[in-house]
């Protein structure tokens, strides 16, 4: 064999190995999605599973801590940007949702599965889809507040007779971050900002989680608190001595507000397809009727679906009227106060 022979034999060897790894390579990212998520694994993973077994597509989540995990997950698809690791964002709220799209790492994605859902919580343009929602609740513990003098609204956190007796989230991450941009959004600046120092003035206990406020008023360390409904319906469900209220219900008040988990395709991420067939997914009836019989309770948005729901809903209650977007765009402002006069926070 001469020189050239071997030399042309060798090179087209390589290219052959080359070929290989390069279809494995594909073949391995073809069968898979990653996912970055901020609903608990408890309840998120086996909605993966049913995923896996139907479509044959492993899922790969990253999941964060309890109290910071929203905003952690969105620094790291920031950090990311350049070159996304990423393919769906399954965030537990909206707020950081609407904030990564107004940065340009979504990519849009009209899913068929979302044109049954209400307007209100979905983007005009399928940068992100709203569904299987949570309300903002009391939880009041009943061994220690009578039924007649439940709190009614989330104002009662700073009335004086609740006194170091009630506590909140901090109000800095996941749904009490959204729920704080969402009362600036809706009463302006000068009143949010009072209400937060009449609460910090009221001693409201400030915890790490909506899941700490729910245990802290079932435990009698708190009278009542501000909290989820999946949190909440845990505690109601494990026979605890609590009730669930439903706030500002009354004449001229703002009503009950609903924070929809959100779905979202990230820009150039590395399985561009399977991110849509999950979304699609995650937007099915099956999903919000196995949401909502879950353990957390959560409130399907989709018309189309038949399931039992165990908390109320914007059918049965009257909801906040919301623009989700303006409260996104108040967050800066609203967290800059929060941090210096309300938590102290760097």
């Amino acid at each position: 064999m001469t020189s050239a022979t071997s030399t042309r034999l060798a090179a087209a060897a390589l290219a052959g190995l080359a070929v290989v790894l390069i279809a494995g390579c594909w073949s391995r990212s073809s069968r898979e999605v990653i996912v970055y998520t901020a609903l608990d694994s408890e309840f998120s993973e086996p909605i993966f599973a049913d995923f896996e077994a139907s479509t044959g597509i492993k899922v790969l989540p990253k999941f964060d801590t309890e109290s910071t995990k929203t905003v952690g997950l969105a620094r790291a698809l920031l950090a990311e940007r350049d070159r996304p690791r990423c393919d769906v964002f399954w965030n537990n709220e909206i707020l950081n949702t609407i904030r990564l799209q107004q940065q340009g790492l979504i990519e849009a994605y009209p899913s068929p599965a979302a044109e049954s859902y209400p307007p209100a919580y979905r983007s005009d343009d399928g940068a992100w889809h709203g569904f299987a929602a949570r309300a903002r609740v009391l939880i009041v513990n009943t061994a220690l507040v009578s039924e007649a003098e439940r709190p009614r609204s989330v104002e009662d956190l700073g009335v004086s007779k609740w006194s170091g007796k009630a506590a909140i989230a901090k109000p800095l991450f996941g749904t009490t971050a959204t729920h704080a941009a969402c009362l600036f959004a809706a009463w302006g600046d000068s009143k949010a900002q009072d209400y937060f120092l009449k609460l910090k003035k009221n001693g409201v206990q400030v915890l790490s989680g909506n899941k700490q406020v729910a245990l802290a008023v079932a435990a009698g360390h708190a009278h009542f608190g501000l909290t989820d409904t999946d949190d909440a319906i845990i505690e109601v469900e494990k026979g605890m001595p609590v009730a669930i209220v439903y706030p500002d219900q009354g004449e001229g008040q703002l009503g009950t507000l609903f924070i929809p988990n959100t779905v979202a395709v990230i820009k150039n991420g590395p399985n561009p397809e399977n991110a849509r067939r999950l979304v699609d997914y995650l937007l099915s009836p099956a999903v919000e009727a196995k949401l909502a019989a879950g353990p957390s309770a959560q409130i399907p948005l989709n018309p189309a679906v038949q399931a039992e729901v165990r908390v109320e809903t914007p059918k049965t209650i009257r909801a906040m009227e919301i623009d989700f977007a303006k409260a996104a765009a108040r967050w800066e402002a609203a967290a800059g106060f929060i941090r210096l006069h309300f938590t102290g926070a760097d």
